[in-house]
């Protein structure tokens, strides 16, 4: 009678081990909903152009002893939907940061908004950790405020190209992961969110100080170069050019913007599986600078 009943028990138990590891679905892909295209059509090179090589496809950038790479692109906006296609470089990266952002710091030096996808390099054996951040007309003086939250993936990263997206309206940021939502970053008040328009960009480059165990590991170029590949383009919203009556897009079936019930579910399930830092539960950190974690 065992015999018989053993199939049905790993049939039975089999789902339920798997179940921890892959987000449950999130119902409704945004990325299905915004056209792809071509490097030139949206970007351009922004420094180390000698680091860069473009094809029909999309973009390598990397990094090496004598320089890193960056690209941004044509247009600023003050809405939308911005998504890539990363693969990332296998092996001992530790230090060395590959970023898909938004950003006005060239518009408003010491003085800019961010909102960040991070990548951060690591050793041997390690997993990639996955940065999202928002700064809030911030500085490079040490008085900017990180909102960052940390993750874990629960995909080898290296092995093959996964899409990472931020939405960003004037009510909400989104930060996706093959159409997963990771996080959501609301608008609370003006002051704890970004609102003048901003540039997408890409770029990889040295952060030996503080990338990978907070600066204990640092970039070792004898496993250089270090690569980044990005394709599959998306950028959908309002231009800061737009006329006034234009919408920001939503990352839902809702016109208002937010998350599906089964979208939120999703973000859950990540959040309690692979969310490794919040920096509203960082206990060092002075919350009165970033009063958005209490209301």
């Amino acid at each position: 009678m065992a015999f018989f009943f053993l199939p049905l028990f790993f049939i039975l138990i089999l789902p339920l081990t798997n179940a921890g590891y892959w987000p449950p679905s999130p119902g409704y892909y945004p990325s299905s909903k915004f056209r792809s295209m071509g490097f030139y059509q949206g970007y351009r090179n922004l420094w180390g152009p000698a680091h860069q090589s473009v094809d029909i496809n999309g973009i390598t950038i990397w990094l090496d002893r004598t320089s890193g790479s960056g690209f941004k692109s044509v247009k600023p906006f003050r809405s939308g939907y911005f998504g890539t296609s990363i693969k990332l470089q296998p092996g001992y990266t530790a230090g060395v940061i590959t970023a898909f952002y938004l950003s006005n710091n060239e518009a408003h030096p010491g003085y800019h908004d961010e909102v960040d996808i991070e990548f951060l390099g690591t050793t041997f054996g390690k997993p990639y950790t996955l940065q999202t951040n928002v700064y809030i007309r911030g500085s490079g003086d040490g008085k900017i405020i990180g909102r960052e939250m940390k993750f874990h993936l629960w995909f080898n990263p290296t092995q093959d190209f996964h899409h990472y997206a931020i939405l960003w309206t004037p009510r909400e940021i989104i930060f996706f992961v093959d159409d997963v939502p990771v996080r959501r970053y609301e608008r609370k008040s003006i002051a704890t969110f970004p609102l003048r328009p901003m540039w997408v960009y890409g770029s990889i480059w040295d952060a030996s100080s503080w990338a990978t165990g907070d600066g204990k590991y640092k970039v070792d170029y004898r496993y250089q170069p270090f690569f980044g590949k990005f394709t599959n383009f998306k950028a959908s919203g309002c231009s800061a050019y737009a006329q006034a009556w234009c919408q920001p897009v939503s990352a839902s079936p809702f016109r208002s913007g937010g998350l599906t019930t089964q979208q939120s579910r999703a973000m859950q399930w990540v959040q309690s599986h692979y969310l490794i830092y919040d920096y509203c539960k960082d206990y060092k950190r002075d919350h009165s600078l970033t009063p958005e974690c209490w209301h």
